[in-house]
């Protein structure tokens, strides 16, 4: 047999793996064959001698005393005055090997050997490609699209790795066809025992919303600007709260950009499969501000276009009193304003709408938000 240190080397290199991964995954593959050629019920173990650069497979057997039942029923045991004939020194709690060697086994045995390594340098490199793409979680991808099936699924080729994109993760009113280019994050990663693989990709979540803007805005992909809340009804509306890590950046400005061509590039991105009846209802528009770590501040700027007069916090309610003039505006067209305000700041909001002196007027989030639902089936 060639040396295996070549072959681990050759291996490494090939498939972009470490040496010491792939050297482990080695000894992994000869200890799996001998489990089928000599039994699983025995303990073995592997090394490489580093003189011979050949991979050492033995056979382990516990010394245990003389009276331990398991050195006459468990063939991985052998009791201390049979292991004294093998070697006089031995003492209890020692272990006897035994040498086996694998390449005298003939034509099958090498079969066997042969698949056990390509299995497991093939699950190694799973492992790593798993590992990649799990870290990826949340970020930008482009794909070709490959197949739409009667579900709707949208399956898209991504470099070797299938991916899947579930009705459910795409703008309601937009449509794909085979041989599109999709741009989508990915949402999770997982292994198919037949497929290897999968990744689920998503044009709903609110990191693709982000994922744009870190690719369309300098600042945000440089890191002076930060997203710290974002929401969306996707296809419709969003809203993102910005945060400037120098005092020489307007954030919003930075992001919207002149005349607005930063934003109105994201919004053209999120409305370029919509059809032509939802383009016409003005796609997904984007509202940005700037963010506030205080609460009553962070819900007065993401109610926006309507002007609170003020916001009281208890508990995990947010009491806004409005002008009634400013009533539609705060609950914006099917409740999308008021939800995303809500949505954005993790409080629920009750509009306190006053009309006089005479008195208060309550408007609680429930109103507006039944036409949404009817809108989006209970986003």
């Amino acid at each position: 047999m060639e040396k295996v240190t070549d072959i681990i080397e050759s291996i490494a290199n090939e498939k972009g793996l470490e040496p010491a991964d792939v050297k482990e995954r080695v000894k992994t593959a000869f200890i799996q064959t001998a489990k089928k050629l000599f039994g699983a019920e025995y303990s073995y173990d592997s090394d490489i001698d580093p003189q011979s650069k050949k991979v050492k497979l033995y056979q382990k057997i516990q010394v245990v005393s003389d009276d331990d039942e398991r050195a006459g029923t468990d063939s991985n045991f052998i009791a201390l005055s049979e292991a004294k004939k093998i070697d006089a020194g031995v003492e209890a709690g020692d272990e006897i090997s035994y040498d086996i060697n694998i390449e005298n086994l003939g034509h099958t045995a090498s079969q066997v050997l042969a698949r056990e390594l390509n299995y497991h340098i093939q699950r190694l490199l799973e492992e790593k490609i798993f590992e990649s793409y799990k870290n990826k979680i949340g970020t930008l991808i482009h794909g070709t699209v490959t197949k739409i099936d009667a579900d709707e699924t949208t399956f898209v080729e991504i470099e070797d790795l299938k991916a899947h994109m579930p009705q459910k993760n795409r703008i309601k009113g937009e449509s794909f066809k085979v041989g599109d280019t999709l741009k989508a994050v990915i949402k999770n990663v997982y292994i198919d025992k037949a497929q290897g693989i999968k990744l689920e990709l998503s044009r709903t979540s609110p990191k693709f919303l982000e994922a744009l803007l870190k690719s369309e805005v300098p600042e945000i992909k440089d890191g002076h600007v930060v997203i710290q809340a974002c929401a969306r009804i996707p296809g419709k509306r969003a809203k993102i709260a910005l945060l400037a890590l120098s005092p020489n950046i307007d954030p919003v400005g930075a992001t919207v950009g002149i005349k607005g061509v930063r934003i109105n590039a994201v919004s053209a991105e999120l409305s370029e499969n919509l059809s032509e009846e939802e383009r016409k209802n003005g796609g997904e528009s984007i509202d940005a501000f700037e963010y506030s770590n205080k609460p009553e501040i962070l819900i007065a700027r993401a109610m926006a276009p309507a002007i609170a007069n003020s916001i009281k916090i208890s508990d995990n309610k947010a009491l806004v009193y409005i002008n009634s003039d400013q009533k539609s505006k705060a609950i914006g067209r099917g409740g999308l304003n008021i939800r995303l305000a809500s949505m954005l700041s993790g409080y629920e909001i009750e509009l306190i709408e006053t009309q006089d002196a005479a008195g208060e007027k309550k408007v609680s989030t429930e109103e507006g938000l039944k036409n949404l639902e009817a809108l989006f089936g209970g986003l």
